[in-house]
């Protein structure tokens, strides 16, 4: 019997392809990869690709992008990226804390996507 290994890719689908790209290149440090197709930007992250898409669905007919859907993203200094979109105006959902995958918080990118950052 086939069996599912586990997370390959990683994208979301946004309103505003090259403001979301921008925001998280300029916001989290990520880089472009070196090939991504034309309706898609993505980004070196390891070991599982993350990328932002245009959508394939109608985004204006949801009351809210990303329902039910937990995004973890470790980072080498949480809190230092925290203070860092503070300071940028990114909205909060969760103040930093200590957690069991290290110093955590949560915020909305421009799509109000929640992203939980952990680590260092």
């Amino acid at each position: 019997m086939a069996r599912v290994i586990g997370p390959d890719f990683v994208a979301l689908q946004v309103l505003d392809l090259e403001a979301s790209a921008r925001f998280y290149e300029e916001r989290l440090g990520l880089e472009r990869a070196s090939h991504s197709p034309s309706n898609a930007v993505v980004f070196r992250t390891e070991p599982v690709p993350f990328a932002v898409r245009e959508p394939v669905v109608d985004l204006d007919e949801v009351e809210r992008l990303g329902w039910g859907v937990a995004l973890w993203l470790k980072c080498d200094d949480a809190q230092e990226l925290h203070d860092s979109l503070d300071e940028a105006g990114v909205p909060t959902t969760q103040e930093p804390f200590d957690g069991p995958f290290g110093r955590t918080f949560a915020f909305m990118d421009p799509d109000v996507y929640t992203v939980t950052v952990h680590g260092g």
